[in-house]
């Protein structure tokens, strides 16, 4: 997620914005008053008696932990009978202490449950979260969220269908995969930013007869180069197929003639040498760290790395997406972590109230001020000049006309494993773009069966 990269809104200024928020609904934890009856909900916590609110978040770094004690205070400082009590932990920590934690009879009432089918789908097959759908009506979360975004908190009672069935969460922050480039670099070579991936193609063929490094990445740990492909996927396979995909679903084939092209295509950039040399030996690190030192022209990278990047390029960082031939907008993005309900949850109006207050129009303000990437509004919420107006006008509209496509690793429990295996052989010549699509299918086809 983004660090913080402007100077952030007054405490006070944040307070008044989040106080603003209409909506209430009572949540987790000791409480004097009852709850509503069973199978009633109600969007009014103020008078629901003292409750302890207990909130597991992995929101640690920079910007992230400051909006969440902004908006922490602001909530309690809204409804004084309600008092958070928050374990903040870093994203690998939290992911190894929240399957515990859950099973406990003191578990938390909202957690930061990761997306995958691993963490989020592991958790609602043992009915340890609770669906959203009746507070998600009561709220208006289906109309203050696209589908696109929803969609990636969304499983099927049993978790065998992922991105259609309940509502488990609420992100806070987006992410999208784009492209960082040099300005200089551009102006040197003399080539305008790519509106197309056609015309991306030919940069790079410019950038490389210039005597540049056209493209830098690091994919020493394997995962990165999924970050390369995926963006690419778009332009050649649809975005319905590629999400069944990357969701683990049915309905989809990895070895189309549509998945060996886009494989094609990314093994001719290795083979015209657009790459830095040593791609599968480069730390992630070092790539972006060369790009920022003046070393290439183009990265093709996560919104994450905007605030490292800008902090050596400064006014010389651009990003942008490249449209498809169809002149339409898909990249691989998503959201930071969503914000869920545990079962273990003992007034649930509470902390579905929270959510509501922490994903609030409101709260995108805020985290906008604090240097994130606010998952809803980005457009509108834009800096006026900058990479980050960049990526949040980009973000905006992949969303809202485009297609938001799914990080590929999600697909089974191993196939974080497979596709960057698979993607270090295509690079080093030792698979086929063929024989690449054929490996991602046996697994993908495997899990498929299995889960039917």
């Amino acid at each position: 997620m983004n660090e913080k990269h402007r100077k952030t809104a007054a405490v006070a200024g944040g307070l008044a914005l989040a106080l603003a928020l209409a909506g209430c609904a009572p949540g987790t934890g000791q409480t004097d008053a009852p709850a509503a009856p069973a199978g009633e909900i109600s969007t009014d916590i103020s008078q629901v008696g003292e409750v302890t609110l207990t909130v597991w978040d992995q929101e640690v770094r920079g910007g992230q932990n400051e909006q969440i004690e902004q908006l922490n205070a602001a909530f309690e400082e809204l409804y004084p009978n309600v008092t958070i009590e928050r374990n903040s932990q870093a994203f690998d920590d939290l992911a190894t202490t929240l399957r515990l934690a859950l099973t406990d009879d003191n578990a938390p009432d909202v957690v930061q449950a990761n997306k995958d089918r691993n963490t989020m789908g592991a958790f609602v097959e043992a009915g340890q979260l609770r669906p959203l759908d009746d507070y998600a009506e009561a709220y208006g979360w289906f109309d203050r969220y696209q589908e696109s975004i929803l969609q990636y908190s969304t499983y099927s009672e049993d978790a065998k269908v992922f991105g259609e069935g309940n509502l488990y969460g609420l992100p806070q922050v987006g992410e999208v995969v784009g492209i960082f480039y040099s300005k200089a670099k551009l102006e040197k070579i003399g080539v305008e930013v790519p509106g197309t991936w056609a015309e991306f193609d030919a940069a790079l063929a410019t950038a490389k007869a210039a005597g540049e490094t056209p493209l830098q990445l690091g994919n020493i740990e394997q995962w990165p180069a999924g970050h390369v492909f995926g963006p690419l996927q778009g332009e050649y396979v649809d975005a319905e197929s590629i999400t069944n995909l990357g969701l683990g679903n049915p309905g989809a084939s990895w070895t189309t003639p549509e998945n060996v092209e886009a494989a094609t295509e990314l093994k001719s950039w290795v083979d015209d040498g657009y790459f830095n040399s040593g791609v599968n030996g480069t730390d992630y690190d070092a790539a972006w760290q060369a790009l920022a030192g003046g070393n290439g022209v183009f990265l093709i990278g996560g919104s994450w790395l905007a605030a490292d990047l800008e902090a050596s390029m400064g006014d010389d960082l651009g990003f942008f997406v490249p449209k498809t031939s169809e002149g339409t907008l898909a990249t691989t993005g998503g959201t930071g972590l969503p914000f869920a309900m545990t079962s273990a949850a003992d007034n649930t109006d509470v902390a579905a109230a929270y959510i509501d207050f922490l994903t609030s129009d409101e709260a995108m303000q805020i985290l906008a001020d604090t240097g994130n990437l606010p998952v809803n509004n980005s457009a509108e919420l834009a800096p006026e000049s900058g990479v980050f107006a960049d990526i949040y006008g980009a973000f905006g509209e992949v969303t809202e006309s485009g297609s938001v496509l799914p990080y590929l690793d999600y697909a089974t429990p191993t196939f974080g494993d497979t596709i960057g295996q698979s993607l270090q052989g295509l690079i080093d010549g030792q698979l086929t773009p063929q024989q690449f699509t054929e490996a991602l299918e046996t697994d993908y086809a495997a899990f498929v069966a299995d889960n039917e």
